[in-house]
């Protein structure tokens, strides 16, 4: 999945508040984000598994639901459409109780989440794990240099600024950084307070 530049994206405004403004759940939303092939889905569904939260794989939903509006053929993907999918996704979460997988963080409203998640990966496991997806070359370099350049990470420093939501930066190249990653994220749910 592509973004659409800039220029071309416009803010989604969330409408669903109380009255402090932040949504009232009893269960955590929580956010995992991260370049392409640096594990998010796979520690979604193991997270969802052990927690009961609800998985939601945004670009899962960006296919099936034709959340975008144009298609990139050089790299043979959709170019998410934020207002469309801030849209979609906003009712989802009202409750709360979900754990959000997706590569951006743009199009979210800082009020809908109670921990962001930002997995990391070294630049060889990442190329190793894009290549078994079978990504065109230059598909796999752009993913590779938007680890080296912490993208996804400074995209939720910008969007977080002023969040109180915490912001785990983690590793993400074995198994046992997974485990490690998953403990904390439950013992963050178990702990759990409404804001």
């Amino acid at each position: 999945l592509c973004r659409l530049p800039a220029q071309h994206r416009t803010l989604h405004v969330p409408t669903a508040s109380c009255d402090n403004g932040t949504m009232s759940r009893s269960r955590p939303n929580i956010l995992v984000t991260g370049t392409p092939g640096v594990g998010k889905t796979t520690f979604c569904e193991a997270l969802a598994s052990a927690t009961g939260l609800k998985h939601l794989e945004v670009s899962k939903m960006v296919r099936e639901e034709k959340l975008y509006r144009e298609w990139d053929d050089e790299m043979d993907c959709s170019i998410f459409d934020e207002e469309m999918v801030g849209d979609h996704v906003e009712p989802l979460l009202e409750a709360g109780g979900n754990v959000i997988d997706f590569h951006s963080s743009a199009w979210v409203d800082d009020s809908w989440f109670d921990l962001v998640v930002i997995l990391r990966a070294d630049t060889n496991t990442l190329w190793s794990r894009l290549e078994k997806r079978h990504y065109p070359e230059a598909k796999v370099k752009q993913n590779v240099e938007a680890e080296i350049f912490q993208s996804c990470l400074e995209e939720v420093r910008e969007v977080f600024e002023e969040s109180s939501a915490p912001q785990w930066e983690i590793q993400h190249d074995t198994a046992e950084q997974m485990e490690e990653a998953l403990g904390r994220v439950q013992d963050f749910i178990r702990n759990y307070q409404p804001r």
